[in-house]
């Protein structure tokens, strides 16, 4: 069951953000509307001699001697691959991969992707559990890039309490990254988005060692004055104007509401200086939205639309959305505490996000005991099933799931403000503890809605015929 990161990502600065925190987060976007995930914490081992051995490229990477314990939310059927996705490790450093791009024709012809090297399954395996800071993630993953190869093109976020980088893949074996402006946020669908570098500004970019000869030996840079990584290796096809630009031309409307732009303009910069400081309910609106309040809204909210224009362009909340996680890194609270990664899993549209600590030993039950089997039992399936249910009724099932999103997010607030005030004892054993009883109540919060929504669709048959009716 192979996971594709045809994602949606968004980025926030800590000097863009509310509370000065880092923010990586991204939509896991299957092929199909079923992938089913889990969420877990690896605890922190030594392992001499130990080497990964991937099942999807049959790549064997020798692994250093110790691993720090770090969260994942791996796809629950692994035997095509762990596809761990994004985490937090004891560290603090948050990292979320991939997101799905493309590099265009001209540059494969010269570096072609290989098919028995470093891909989306293995990526995060291999380098969270082995670094401290954010631009340590980027140049351990580079090498590996440069070493090993990759047959996907993607981009990978990283983040720790001072930094975010992004770092693009561009065919087989280059690759080049960025360190976001702390006053900045950035959209990122999936296309290669990175712009204006400077390779000898080793504190904000870096690439492969070879970047620069590479393109100067094929003659790959068609404005030689500057060096856009976009414009070198990325597509600037039909496809990116209807299926990426206007998921950045949505955030972008979002949070600079004075902009004139148009959702298919190709032309819109990476990132911007938001109009005002971005809080986590911002980024949990962009990520569960879908074009709301425009004529591209595909539920059709406020029947502002034409049929066309409702199916024009491809939302960011959509049925083949499987888990999203917000990494979180903050710099008001002791770093013991600092790091929450925020999940929801099923149609973000209607799922709530759950902030879990990650100084932990453990995550819920009904978290990790994903199965292939439809199991409302365990949060991803419950979230799935829900979604099967409100997507017919929307329109009469909107206030009462509104209703419970908005509560949800209210109590995950609360919930954060009384575990950073209440911190006693064993941080990672009161933490886990904590993140147990926020979860339960969010559980039980959405199968009381699971109950509510089966009991009133019932009303809504159209067979439901009254005794005696038109004798």
């Amino acid at each position: 069951m192979k996971k594709s990161s045809d994602c949606t990502e968004i980025l926030v600065g800590k000097r863009a953000s509310i509370d000065g925190s880092t923010i990586v987060a991204r939509n896991e976007d299957g092929y199909g509307p079923i992938n089913p995930i889990k969420f877990i914490v690896h605890a922190a081992t030594d392992q001499p001699n130990a080497t990964y051995t991937s099942v999807t490229t049959g790549v064997n990477v020798p692994l250093p001697d110790h691993a720090y314990r770090y969260t994942a939310t791996p796809q629950a059927d692994q035997s095509d691959g762990r596809y761990e996705e994004a985490g937090i490790n004891e560290f603090n450093v948050g990292m979320s991969a991939t997101e799905t791009t493309a590099t265009n024709p001209r540059v494969l012809g010269f570096d072609p992707l290989v098919h028995d090297g470093v891909d989306e399954e293995a990526m995060l395996t291999l380098v969270l559990p082995y670094i401290k800071t954010a631009k340590e993630g980027v140049q351990r993953l580079g090498a590996l890039l440069e070493k090993y190869g990759t047959g996907e093109s993607n981009s990978i976020a990283f983040n720790d309490n001072n930094d975010i980088w992004l770092l693009e893949t561009a065919g087989g074996h280059h690759w080049g990254a960025i360190r976001l402006p702390e006053d900045t946020y950035a959209i990122v669908p999936n296309q290669t988005v990175l712009q204006e570098m400077d390779l000898t500004d080793t504190d904000n970019f870096l690439g492969a060692t070879d970047l620069l000869t590479f393109v100067n030996q094929y003659h790959l840079n068609p404005s030689p004055e500057h060096f856009n990584f976009r414009e070198i290796f990325g597509t600037h096809n039909e496809a990116d104007a209807y299926y990426n630009t206007p998921r950045t031309w949505y955030g972008q409307k979002l949070f600079n509401p004075e902009l004139d732009q148009q959702p298919t303009a190709q032309d819109m910069p990476m990132y911007r200086q938001p109009s005002h400081q971005l809080a986590i309910e911002d980024v949990q609106f962009f990520l569960s939205s879908h074009y709301n309040g425009t004529p591209y809204d595909p539920f059709d909210t406020f029947a502002s639309g034409t049929p066309v224009e409702q199916q024009q362009y491809r939302p960011i909340a959509m049925d083949r959305n499987q888990c999203s996680s917000i990494l979180q890194i903050r710099n008001a609270v002791p770093a013991e505490q600092a790091a929450i990664q925020w999940i929801a899993m099923g149609f973000f549209a209607y799922a709530p996000y759950v902030p879990f600590f990650t100084n932990i030993t453990d995550t819920p039950a009904d978290y990790q005991n994903t199965t292939d089997r439809v199991d409302v039992d365990n949060v991803y399936w419950l979230n799935k099933t829900l979604s099967v249910l409100i997507e017919p009724h929307w329109h009469e099932f909107a206030e009462a799931v509104n209703a419970f999103k908005d509560g949800c997010q209210s109590y995950a607030r609360g919930r954060v403000a009384a575990t950073d005030a209440n911190l006693t004892g064993d941080p990672a054993a009161y933490l886990t503890q904590a993140n147990a009883e926020t979860a339960a109540e969010i559980s039980k919060r959405t199968h009381d809605l699971f109950d509510a929504l089966v009991k009133h669709g019932l009303l809504l048959s159209k067979t439901s015929w009254e005794k005696g009716q038109n004798l």
